[in-house]
């Protein structure tokens, strides 16, 4: 007889890089009664989410809220600017931004695909020059968007967004910018406004700490405008009719109210404690992480110390070392579940998730139940990394919310 019970006694250590766990204040948030999504309650619980995540975005413009995942985030980013046909140019950094390309041309886009020139296969991030001169080369603006991920979920690599805006600038095209910050929102930092962005795209799993279901389109005026032109078919990810129904707290179709109760509640959770102190305790459990590695003597995927993420770090095994073998092993022994590597590096990396409801002691288990499985594995290690992430971690005090008073 089939049984759905994997759960042994204990919390399981959840360390994928998202999924991530559900903090306990959600989940009960989650169980409220559900509401008439006609009525006026939830028109009250609607303004206060779609206000709280132009928050999250760093933005005053609309933000889409999606009952959907990012990858229909992803969509909704591409068919509401663009028209069939239309070249748009997309920077390889690892399996999300391959896929979204991949979607892109089965929209029936030309997809150009820039990567990091040379054989390091995904260990860097966005080289903002090469999108400047491939601009200038476009003399008659063909190129109609630039598409990059912000955080490389399957790499453990950020990319300088900013620096891509500048490029744009820099080349004078008027080409949109579609950013993919499903796994990098709420966890590092991001300015939708500030840094130019036409389209963010980013989903409820990540750094908001919700159960997958939610996605989100963050529009600038520019993308606005384009979407009045753009002839991709759309209906139900069509921007127009949400952004007015939504100025009175209302979608057009149903929206996953139970989730914008958690939604509500992750963002008051988040803005309770700054967003800065958010951003510094993700940078420095990552800082934790990493230098279990090195001390392991093991290689992070990221081959660009500068652009290191907060969010998860990719761990390389030796030669001949089958990454998912030592998954196996942590699972099935330590009731820790990892990240397997994807695409291009599968089988020769995993990765470990830092990231949303998280603290020092569980990431401690986490790379304890590593350091176990890579040695039941065979891996020689130089060191003992829980021991250098012990020490980080005592000696690099971690950022405190003080309680307000009741």
């Amino acid at each position: 007889m089939l049984t759905l019970d994997f759960h042994p006694t204990g919390r399981h250590f959840l360390q994928i890089p998202g999924p991530s766990p559900v903090p306990d204040r959600v989940l009960r948030a989650m169980s409220y009664p559900t509401i008439d999504h006609r009525g006026p309650e939830f028109a009250a619980l609607g303004l206060k989410v779609l206000a709280d995540v132009k928050k999250i975005f760093k933005t005053t413009q609309p933000v889409i809220i999606y009952p959907a995942s990012g990858t229909g985030a992803w969509e909704a980013a591409l068919v509401n600017t663009l028209s069939a046909g239309d070249h748009v140019l997309m920077y390889e950094t690892g399996h999300f931004a391959w896929l979204w390309q991949k979607l892109a041309t089965r929209l029936g886009l030309k997809a150009e695909v820039m990567s990091y020139p040379g054989s390091e296969v995904w260990r860097h991030g966005v080289q903002a020059h090469l999108i400047e001169e491939r601009l200038k080369a476009d003399t008659a603006h063909a190129i109609r968007a630039v598409c990059v991920v912000h955080n490389e979920t399957s790499t453990g690599v950020t990319s300088n967004i900013a620096a891509v805006r500048r490029a744009i600038d820099a080349a004078k095209h008027p080409a949109l910018l579609l950013v993919d910050t499903i796994s990098g929102l709420a966890s590092a930092d991001y300015c939708h406004d500030a840094w130019g962005v036409d389209v963010s795209i980013s989903g409820s799993q990540k750094g908001l700490m919700l159960p997958p279901g939610i996605s989100f389109n963050a529009v600038s005026a520019k993308a606005v405008e384009a979407s009045k032109k753009a002839t991709l078919p759309k209906s139900f990810w069509a921007w127009d009719e949400i952004i007015e129904m939504n100025k009175t707290g209302y979608w057009p179709s149903t929206p996953n109210t139970n989730l914008l109760y958690a939604l509500s509640e992750a963002c008051d959770m988040l803005l309770e404690h700054g967003l800065d102190a958010v951003f510094a305790r993700h940078h420095r459990w990552a800082e934790g992480v990493r230098c279990a590695v090195k001390v392991w003597g093991l290689h992070i995927q990221c081959a660009d110390p500068t652009v290191y993420s907060p969010v998860l770090t990719g761990v390389m095994m030796p030669e001949g070392v089958d990454a998912d073998a030592v998954r196996k092993i942590i699972y099935e022994r330590f009731d820790c579940s990892l990240g397997t590597g994807l695409g291009k590096v599968k089988g020769t990396m995993f990765r470990i998730g830092h990231l949303g409801d998280c603290n020092d002691l569980t990431l401690m288990a986490a790379l304890a139940g590593c350091e176990m499985g890579l040695k039941l594995a065979g891996v020689k290690l130089a060191g003992s990394g829980v021991q250098a992430a012990m020490d980080y971690f005592s000696s690099h005090a971690a950022t405190v919310l003080s309680l307000k008073a009741a």
